[in-house]
């Protein structure tokens, strides 16, 4: 029997940890019918998390345990929560729940009016009004009964920002009107004040979640409380709501492509912070699949590398059993964590390629409360094609931006259609005094007319465009700005069909403006990046970053599939973080690999301004062949598997 002495650790500095939900219903027969006191000590016996998250509330909206203010699910057999509780007091693991928060379907059968409604006044089947009695009604005094009887340490609650509607129901019509003064509201964007409308809610979003999460620490100010997704890429602004961490689950299958933005936004935002995997996936037509270790060792990989904490998320069995598999593959990808965690966790940037996320265009382009879909294609696309080129890139939004711009030496904004007039003053401000800007994309280059260093000659033109590099080139169709340098060079050149000795137009441009430069791309090579992955468009905007920043702080010989991170650990150490994306999972066809070709050796290039001590390969303890030379550490790493790091002390 474990220790029952060892208090669990606080969520902001927990590393490692294990997600269990079932969204109960009314057809439930067996729920916590087979859960053990041993099943779930050999679980953590094996894998050793600094907590679990399981099932209390999901979004149908019963519960797995016997309340007295809700809706428990009929099917509860045992008491599965209370189980939960004991061993992991025992083992000395904290314990939190899922409670899926606006999502909740049986809610609404028995209050129809807490729903949201749509702007044809249809009340929604599923989601609550934020501006109506739900918070009071149920959330609140629910969480506190759970709370309270089962002495939980924490709420992950779901179905919260991402979930929230715009609403027209009685109850937000009545606060837009008190608020505004208008006396109806907007249907749609046709409207002048649908962005109004927009913002409106964004507001009551986080009156709603400051407040059922302040309540909840009056209550109880030990509790650790976050809501899934919130201040992350789908709500990207300042926090404001006092969450203790935050969190986030990203896809089950195109997953550590959108781990790799998640976490280098998460990383940016001062808080404390894990990303969530999914350890299950499935085909068309086919039940759930655990993940083979190794694809969740690449998962990890993403988000070790930005200092975060791991967790994965799985469904034991109706009946509350956690398999044997799942028992295993769990303590492996722990294993594989834990051997990085000192030289990963909480370890902090070394500013090298900042990547702008507008939350102004974002919050403009996107119809609901806090979601990014449909918005992210031109900032994942510039992402990779920066990781691709070699890059460490931080992704942050203007309000992370703006007051940190000087400490990169190239910016980067994808095709982003409005920004905020300050910001903008501020990258040329920036560029000004030295600072190297990147623009790719029509939209943004038109908002920076004065930098460009050449004249914008009509508006833009739905045209064929192939791209010429160094070594082929590719088609980059849809909206292209015609230009005529004045100040600036021709840095890159679009042809009409793939004949590019022939009827070229400028496509690029590089400008010296003030003690800095300016590059543009003036059609959709970011977006286009991301729908095709050619490398004659990375090398095409190749060219125009090494002109930008020829001498980053980190060089390797690394082929395109290596993602690295420049770093300093906890105590300080300059770190390299390399990590080996051969066969990451991209397609629902290939659900997951269980084999990711080693790379390597692979050199490596890093400023380090005096002689280091020692040079280390974490977790392997591997060989390091290095020497150093008038501030650079030339270094040839072991063979990489998964994911390494190069440590300089």
């Amino acid at each position: 029997m474990a220790s029952a002495t060892r208090r669990p650790i606080p969520r902001k500095d927990a590393f490692f940890g294990i997600h269990f939900d079932l969204h109960p219903n009314e057809k439930d027969t067996e729920l916590g019918a087979e859960t053990s006191e041993a099943n779930i000590s050999d679980l953590l016996t094996r894998v050793k998390p600094d907590y679990v998250q399981y099932d209390c509330k999901g979004h149908r909206g019963y519960t797995g345990y016997p309340t007295k203010v809700g809706w428990a699910s009929p099917g509860i057999v045992h008491d599965a929560l209370r189980t939960w509780r004991k061993v992991t007091r025992e083992h000395g693991v904290g314990l939190y729940i899922h409670y899926s928060g606006v999502w909740d379907m049986v809610a609404l059968e028995h209050h129809p009016g807490w729903a949201a409604v749509d702007a044809e006044g249809k009340p929604s089947p599923n989601m609550t009004s934020t501006f109506g009695p739900y918070v009071d009604g149920l959330l609140i005094p629910q969480l506190k009964e759970v709370l309270g009887e089962y002495e939980l340490d924490g709420v992950w609650a779901d179905g919260e920002c991402w979930g929230a509607m715009l609403d027209w129901s009685k109850w937000a019509l009545k606060a837009w009107r008190a608020e505004t003064g208008y006396r109806n509201a907007p249907k749609d964007r046709t409207d002048p004040r649908w962005l109004e409308w927009k913002a409106f809610h964004r507001r009551q979003f986080e009156r709603y979640l400051c407040h059922w999460i302040d309540s909840l620490h009056a209550f109880r100010p030990d509790l650790q409380l976050t809501s899934n997704w919130m201040y992350t890429t789908f709500a990207p602004k300042p926090v404001i709501a006092k969450l203790d961490f935050l969190s986030g689950d990203y896809s089950p299958t195109v997953s550590c492509d959108r781990a790799r933005v998640e976490a280098r936004y998460l990383a940016n935002t001062g808080m404390p912070w894990d990303l969530m995997a999914w350890g299950f996936n499935w085909a068309e037509g086919q039940g759930h699949t655990v993940k083979p270790d190794v694809a969740l060792m690449q998962e990890a990989g993403v988000v070790l590398m930005q200092g975060g904490g791991f967790q994965i998320y799985y469904q034991p069995t109706r009946s509350g059993v956690i398999p044997e598999q799942v028992i295993q593959t769990t303590g492996r990808v722990a294993e594989f964590c834990r051997a990085r965690q000192a030289v990963s966790h909480g370890s902090s940037s070394v500013p090298q390629v900042a990547l702008l996320l507008s939350s102004e265009s974002q919050f403009d382009r996107s119809d609901t409360v806090f979601t990014p879909y449909g918005c992210m294609d031109e900032l994942e696309g510039a992402l990779h094609l920066l990781l691709e080129l070699g890059y460490s890139v931080d992704i942050l939004a203007e309000h992370q931006l703006q007051p940190r711009l000087s400490d990169f030496p190239l910016v980067v904004i994808p095709d982003s259609h409005q920004l905020a007039s300050g910001f903008v003053k501020a990258v040329r401000t920036y560029v000004q005094h030295g600072g190297s800007l990147l623009l790719l994309g029509e939209k943004c280059a038109r908002l920076f007319p004065a930098l460009l260093g050449a004249k914008l000659i009509g508006e833009p033109e739905e045209t064929a465009a192939e791209l010429a590099s160094d070594a082929c080139s590719a088609s980059c169709n849809g909206l292209w700005q015609p230009v005529k340098p004045t100040k600036a060079l021709a840095a890159g050149f679009r042809h009409p069909t793939r004949d590019v000795t022939q009827g070229g137009e400028v496509a690029a441009t590089l400008a010296p403006c003030g003690e800095g430069a300016v590059g543009a791309v003036y059609g959709p090579v970011a977006l286009t990046y991301f729908r095709t992955h050619h490398s004659a468009l990375r090398r095409f905007v190749g060219r125009l970053a090494a002109a930008l920043f020829p001498e980053p702080d980190v060089q390797t010989d690394a082929p395109p599939c290596v993602d690295l991170a420049l770093r300093r650990t906890r105590d300080g150490a300059l770190s390299l973080h390399l990590l080996n994306l051969t066969n990451a999972q991209r397609a629902d066809r290939f659900l997951s690999a269980d084999c990711i070709p080693p790379l390597g050796p692979i050199t490596v290039v890093m400023r380090v301004r005096k002689r280091p001590r020692r040079v280390r390969w974490v977790p392997d303890g591997g060989r390091v062949q290095w020497e150093w030379s008038k501030g650079l550490l030339t270094a040839r790493t072991p063979t990489l598997g998964t994911h390494g790091v190069l440590v300089v002390e």
